[in-house]
């Protein structure tokens, strides 16, 4: 299916041939960049005709050099040829903005996305994802039917973390054709030997250093709003403000706001523009106050709707300064003509030290985009300490009977490595350090591998030697990693994910996985082995079965420290406020105060199965249990997402708990068997799902207009109205989200906040009111008492879902009381008859009472 409106779908419908030569690729791809007023540079000339001759591509140029160009021929040789090709990258912002961009040039319906949260598409010929997503179907599949792979950003080869996921397919997809293209590789010599090694197939290098905007390197001794003043009346913008944290680039963002930088007249623009747009979270009103006094913010605390209206808007060229983190280091597609970095030292997770000369110049490349600027600036402040100190210097050059009075400040103790004009000399002229390969099997990776061939002669244990014995790492790192591979499968075995059966092709048996397991099972996490075991030892009969699991399934997931620091904060309030009501001396307080920890549900079981579980396996080494309970409160209070971030100051890490909550729905799912999983966590899933779902869903929303031709109505960050069919067609989907909204509804009218439980509701016949609600509940309230709102009142058996007629059902939630009485009931409409906002509620309420 091609889309006659996209201009690489109209060549490929001119192409009659499934087996086309390049000589006629090259010729129908030369058409289309001749369309575009493209002239090639030799670089890409060079990489475009070894991808159209069938040649493995290792491209480092600069930013800006036309990279994405020639993972376009790439992708047009695939349709062409009628293959299937991916596009991998780093970072889902990247992998959203790349799959907007290969829709607009071969037409939605041939392009598809894969990240983990979101799935579009998937049957699609070309599938953006990240890199993760294209190493475990590598693994999973040892016949992946993968022709062509586009490895964006490929520098992550040498990521401490995530490096394997860049080297598993270039040691699994033998038949494969990659492109691997960053804008600081460094020396690649040894992986393209190894990839020509392993795959038979001729490896082009193609370099350079030129860039077609050429930067110039500024080292600032002044004041921040100094540096940003006299760049913005140079005409330097638009500017992106670089700090390594978060609370930095929320100070810096308001202090831009103080100082005015947007006109009124800009102003009014972004006004416009933001019409219709969503700021229904905690942080809603202050990210639209910013924006729409200019100041864009970027960073991972934000919901992705968030950053992707900043980059749509920078687009457009309507922001004149975007303060943010290094998270548009990577690749993502915004004009900047001026980087300034607010240091240049960072916190690696490890410690505090001056940047990497790769990430300064992953960096320092965004400046200057072609076709927007004809040259860019890079610009470094030197350290608050030193630019403070030259003041006061000048001051009392000035007047020298102030040197009393006057102190130079010291460099920070903490966080912090000094740097100097010499260090920024230093980066500005190094090349990019050797990518390093990593490898670490892990539970997760001998899963995928079983489930290719079954375990067979094709799959299983014999395959991960291979892989392993394939892979870029020395000879000693190999040896290591097929010791811990026996181990961890040992450990399988022990726990029954992996058995031992006859083989009856050979003598002898064989390894698989347990025939029980569910399809997507998944042992990613490291500590997911410990999560199988464990809750084999719950109580089933309990009533807190399902809320144990949940704590079970959240202490092997990363902690988010901020949200752990707010939990412990606002236990360290309540206990002195307690305290000093109770006349408890200063010092004991203090004592007491040192003592608290966040929430640690089942702590004692927790950690005593852990040990015995660390006790059997050896393997664990390093890696720690981390109980915590983040979506096992908002469960048990009946919290949304809203209420969580208020109740704990969350309002600049949306973005962390959305991730936070979306990474424990898919290790529920993924990670728990299927036969562990009864009625009460089956609607844990189904709770968090609808909630993540509807906090948003702003990709799934923007590939869906583009289907129905709306293309990008780009700066709407509103949400478009959509066809009810996929949701009335499955009556699970349905059931979760109507319960959910019912469930949102109870919670409001619980805690007698009736102006937000109208939010809650969709426009019906019935014209409902804070008073109205008051007035309705008051009753309720005088003869039962409280709503139950533990999961003993929240049961899905209290939830009813009548179908009415097409596409439409009456929805009852029964109201139980805390006294145990359930005589009372919630009666509401839904209609899916006509198109409905994703975000916005289905519930038309008509009736509360008995």
């Amino acid at each position: 299916m091609t889309d006659g409106k996209a201009p690489l779908a109209r060549l490929l419908a001119t192409i009659e041939t499934d087996e086309p030569d390049a000589d006629l690729l090259l010729d129908r791809f030369l058409d289309y960049a001749g369309s575009l007023g493209l002239t090639l540079y030799p670089a890409q000339e060079e990489a475009i005709l070894a991808v159209l001759e069938g040649r493995h591509v290792v491209l480092g140029t600069p930013t800006g050099s036309g990279k994405s160009l020639v993972a376009l021929a790439m992708h047009f040789k695939a349709m062409a040829e009628r293959r299937l090709s991916f596009y991998t990258a780093p970072t889902k912002a990247l992998v959203n903005e790349k799959f907007f961009a290969l829709c607009d040039a071969f037409g939605p319906a041939d392009v598809g996305m894969l990240t983990g949260d979101a799935s579009v598409n998937r049957e699609a010929p070309i599938i953006c994802c990240t890199a993760e997503i294209l190493a475990n179907m590598a693994l999973r599949d040892g016949a992946c039917d993968v022709s062509y792979a586009v490895m964006d950003e490929f520098h992550f080869y040498g990521d401490k973390e995530r490096g394997a996921a860049w080297q598993i397919p270039l040691v699994t997809l033998r038949d494969t054709q990659f492109l691997l293209m960053s804008a600081t590789l460094g020396d690649t010599t040894e992986i393209e030997r190894k990839v020509e090694g392993f795959t038979d197939r001729a490896v082009a290098a193609v370099s350079g250093r030129q860039r077609p905007v050429p930067l110039s390197f500024e080292y600032r001794e002044t004041p921040l709003h100094e540096t940003i003043e006299d760049l913005l009346t140079a005409g330097e913008a638009p500017i992106y403000l670089v700090s390594f944290t978060q609370r930095q680039v929320a100070e810096e963002a308001q202090n831009l706001v103080s100082a005015g930088i947007a006109s009124r007249e800009d102003r009014a623009t972004i006004g416009r523009e933001l019409a219709g747009s969503r700021f229904d979270t905690p942080y809603g009103k202050e990210f639209q106050r910013l924006t729409r006094a200019g100041v864009g913010v970027h960073h991972a605390g934000l919901l992705p709707r968030y950053r992707l209206l900043v980059e749509k808007l920078s687009q457009a060229g309507l922001l004149k300064v975007v303060s943010g983190t290094d998270s548009l280091g990577v690749g993502v597609n915004v004009p900047i003509r001026t980087v300034v970095f607010t240091k240049l030292c960072k916190y690696d997770g490890e410690k505090t030290q001056i940047l990497s000369a790769r990430e300064f110049h992953q960096i320092a490349g965004r400046a200057g985009r072609k076709g927007f600027d004809d040259h860019g600036r890079v610009v470094a402040q030197a350290p608050e300490h030193v630019i403070e100190n030259k003041r006061i210097e000048m001051k009392l050059a000035k007047n020298p009977h102030l040197r009393n009075k006057l102190h130079k400040r010291k460099a920070p103790e903490r966080n912090f490595v000094n740097w100097d004009k010499k260090t920024f000399e230093r980066l500005e002229g190094s090349r990019p350090e050797p990518l390093t390969p990593r490898l670490e099997v892990g539970h997760g990776m001998i899963v995928n591998v079983m489930r290719a061939g079954g375990g067979g002669p094709d799959g299983g244990y014999r395959r991960l030697v291979e892989i392993v014995r394939s892979s870029h790492v020395h000879d000693g790192e190999k040896r290591r990693q097929l010791r811990r591979a026996a181990s961890l499968v040992r450990s399988l075995r022990y726990v029954g994910v992996v058995e031992l059966v006859p083989d009856p092709g050979r003598r002898g048996s064989r390894l698989r996985l347990h025939a029980d397991l569910q399809e997507d099972f998944s042992l990613h996490h490291a500590l997911s082995l410990y999560l199988v075991e464990a809750i084999e030892r719950l109580d089933r009969a309990a009533e807190t079965y399902a809320l144990d699991a949940v704590t079970l399934v959240e202490s092997i997931i990363e902690d988010p420290d901020i949200i752990l620091r707010r939990q412990v904060d606002r236990l360290k309030d309540a206990l002195v406020a307690r305290m000093k009501a109770e006349g408890v001396e200063y010092e004991d307080r203090m004592r007491e105060l040192e003592k608290v920890e966040h929430p640690k549900p089942l702590r004692d079981f927790v950690y005593d199965t852990f040990n015995a579980f660390a006790a059997i396996h050896p393997w664990v080494g390093t890696e720690n249990i981390r109980p915590k309970s983040i979506a096992r409160e908002m469960y048990e209070k009946c919290m949304g997402f809203n209420d969580f971030v208020i109740e704990y100051g969350l309002e600049r890490s949306e973005g962390l708990l959305l991730r936070y909550l979306s990474q424990f729905v898919r290790t529920l799912v993924q990670n728990v068997p299927a036969p562990a999983r009864d009625e009460a966590l089956e609607d844990v899933i189904d709770y968090f799902y609808a909630l993540v779902h509807m906090v948003d869903a702003s990709l799934l929303e923007e590939w869906e207009a583009r289907m129905e031709g709306r293309q990008r109505a780009p700066l709407r960050g509103g949400v478009e109205k959509k066809d009810a069919s996929d949701l009335a067609n499955d009556p699970r989907k349905l059931k979760a989200r109507l319960r959910g909204e019912m469930l949102r509804l109870l919670g409001c009218l619980a805690k007698a906040r009736f102006d937000e439980a109208l939010e809650f509701l969709r426009p019906g016949e019935e014209a409902w009111t804070e008073r109205r609600l008051s007035e309705a509940m008051a009753p309720f309230y005088e003869a039962c008492g409280a709503i139950d709102l533990t999961p003993r009142g929240r049961r899905p058996e209290h939830t009813f879902v009548r179908e009415t007629g097409r596409r439409t059902y009456e929805v009852v939630q029964r109201i139980v009381a805390k006294d145990g009485s359930d005589d009372w009931m919630l009666v509401a409409e839904v209609d899916l008859s006509r198109p409905f906002d994703e975000a916005e509620p289905l519930i038309a309420l008509k009736h509360v009472g008995t």
